[in-house]
């Protein structure tokens, strides 16, 4: 299963989607610094996560959750 998971900066409330086989190890991963966007924003902290079966529907979902309307949702359900 590949985890589609939205971050929210504890520092200045930035987010951040991305996708990952193991999402704790990805966020430790962002916490250590190891993405150059992420780096300027830590801590993170999960605030949303959902299962896929492949690469290619975790993209999709990956890539609406980074669009205004997936950002829209996301506030709409209470997580942002």
């Amino acid at each position: 299963m590949v985890k589609v998971y939205v971050l929210i900066s504890e520092k200045d409330g930035h987010t951040y989607v991305g996708m990952a086989l193991d999402e704790f190890i990805r966020l430790e991963e962002h916490n250590r610094g190891k993405n150059r966007y992420t780096k300027g924003h830590i801590p993170w902290k999960i605030i949303y996560k959902e299962n896929h079966p492949d690469w290619s529907s975790a993209r999709l979902r990956e890539k609406y959750l980074k669009s205004t309307a997936g950002k829209n949702w996301l506030r709409s359900q209470g997580f942002l």
